[in-house]
């Protein structure tokens, strides 16, 4: 048996290999560094520890390690050149006076594209790293475990595009059988760590079984998170995790259902099916009424003792944008340029595909979930209040959200939901870093840490939008309609990438994927001509 357990877990890996491209080997031009020394010079900084900006500064990084942030002047004051850092013979200058500069994004939850969807690693580690994003947790490890590590390993050794990679296995991948005792879940987590996992992707499963394997992960010292999928969250929620020692959740599966006061299951219509995927989400958006109210006793309960259990929420707003505005999300400016024919046809409604759920989709589901959102988005914004942490991922490639543009977009509706943008963008950065365990490496911008930017000629502080790679639209004193913004530059362990250049090479891909298939995005599916 355990010879069939090891050829069948190798029969995976190659198919994974097999089936997902790599990214290619960094190719001359892209990216530039890292150096022995890289200053940037006279940015405004927006640290992601809540600080106010203050600018403008010099920050000096030797290879891929911060080692000065040196304030340089006063906002309007011509700078003195002798208080600023000194270059080395070899190193670089990268002149961003007036720009404003942030520590590079997390995206907590980003799969590295998908098979059904046709995205490759290349597609999206470029849209990724072309809206700021430096570090991604992978959950899932969708492409199979050895395939993200090899790609984890490339990044950090800056011979592929991409960000830096945290792989999180899905709960059981690999097993030959389904995991049926405690037993069983605890041997699983020890080879998930052998095997090099960062952490565990959960959907749930039988309680004893939970139990052991969190458990487990946590005396490994491993990171968790988890989609309370609905086929288990009836006995064991949110709470029920978080005591067992899970460190995060995605999206918000299982916390209204620890706020139940007067039931114990969602409230299924009797026709329900799990398996139809417009059931799913059509009753899914009715589940924040369902819920204790806003600031009730049993409502302040469930908050209080997962911040005080120091758990971490990842809601992945955006995701679900679609359902409560399906126009606005299948219309949005960059599907044109940026979205592959695969990907369209995946988006498009079906009974099939992940996230495809659109039958029969209209203004009373809209509704329902415009409600759902405030009373979510109510219980976020004062989670963050008292103390919570917050963080941002996209879970992009499903319901129309595209691999970097959805991150953007995540940030708007964090704005959305209350946070100051100061807020948005510490839960983007110190605490995504906070939340995988790496608040001494990445997060904040300070002396000892990896050099991980984003920098923009717009403060995105005034306006989000600004860090879409299509920009914000302005009318300019020349009363010209133009746009503006886009970020400039992401630095990922000091090497700098032009990010318009990535997303030019993205465009790129899409034209001629369209041109091979004669291909125009058509609405509300696709049309291919003849």
């Amino acid at each position: 048996m355990k010879r069939i357990y090891l050829v069948f877990t190798l029969l995976l890996s190659f198919i994974a290999l097999q089936a997902q491209e790599k990214a290619p080997d960094r190719q001359p031009g892209e990216g530039d560094g890292p150096h022995p020394q890289l200053i940037i010079r006279g940015v405004t900084l927006i640290n992601g520890n809540g600080a106010p900006p203050i600018g403008p500064v010099d920050i000096v990084v030797e290879k891929n390690i911060i080692t000065r942030v040196q304030n340089v002047g006063y906002p309007g004051v011509e700078i003195n050149a002798e208080r600023r850092p000194q270059l080395k013979t070899g190193g670089k200058e990268l002149d961003c006076t007036g720009m404003y500069l942030m520590p590079g994004f997390v995206d907590m939850h980003g799969h590295i594209g998908g098979r059904a969807q046709g995205a490759d690693a290349e597609y999206v580690f470029k849209l990724w790293l072309g809206h700021g994003i430096t570090t991604i947790r992978d959950p899932s490890a969708g492409n199979g475990l050895e395939w993200v590590l090899d790609q984890k390993k490339r990044s950090a050794n800056n011979e592929i595009v991409a960000p830096r990679i945290l792989a999180y296995t899905s709960f059981g991948q690999g097993s030959y059988d389904r995991i049926s005792t405690p037993e069983e879940a605890r041997a699983w987590v020890r080879q998930n760590a052998k095997n090099g996992a960062d952490g565990i992707k959960f959907f749930g499963a039988n309680p004893d079984i939970m139990a052991a394997a969190l458990d487990e992960n946590k005396k490994l010292g491993l990171r968790s998170a988890c989609h309370h999928a609905q086929m288990d969250v009836a006995r064991w929620n949110v709470v029920n995790s978080a005591r067992a020692g899970l460190t995060s959740m995605e999206h918000w599966y299982g916390l209204p259902e620890a706020l139940f006061t007067n039931q114990t299951v969602q409230n299924y219509p009797l026709d329900y099916n799990y398996q139809n995927e417009q059931n799913r989400f059509e009753e899914a958006g009715k589940l924040w009424k369902q819920a204790a109210p806003p600031y009730s006793d049993h409502w302040n309960k469930v908050m209080d003792e997962l911040i005080a259990l120091d758990f971490t929420i990842d809601p992945t707003f955006n995701i679900y944008e679609a359902n409560r505005d399906l126009m606005r999300a299948r219309r949005a400016e960059w599907h044109e340029e940026y979205t592959l024919p695969s990907l369209w046809r995946f988006y498009a409604p079906s009974r099939i595909s992940h996230g495809s759920y659109w039958h029969n989709w209209g203004t009373e589901q809209e509704v329902q979930w415009k409600e759902n959102y405030k009373l979510w988005m109510t219980f976020i914004n004062e989670y963050k209040n008292r103390g919570g942490r917050v963080t941002a991922g996209s879970d992009s490639g499903f319901i129309y959200q595209l691999y970097g543009f959805a991150y953007i977009r995540e940030l708007e509706l964090l704005r959305e939901a209350g946070f100051h943008p100061l807020e948005v963008i510490r839960s983007a950065t110190l605490n995504g870093a906070q939340a995988l365990g790496m608040e001494d490496k990445i997060g904040t911008v300070e002396v000892g840490k990896m050099a991980d930017f984003v920098i923009v000629e717009e403060n995105p502080l005034q306006n989000l939008g600004v860090l879409y790679g299509t920009g914000a639209i302005r009318l300019n004193e020349e009363n010209e309609v133009v746009r503006v913004g886009g970020v400039k530059y992401t630095v990922k362990d000091g090497v700098v990438y032009d990010a318009k250049q990535l997303l030019e090479d993205v465009k790129q891909m899409v034209r001629q994927s369209k041109q091979k298939e004669d291909f125009e995005i058509t609405q509300p599916g696709l049309k291919i001509k003849p």
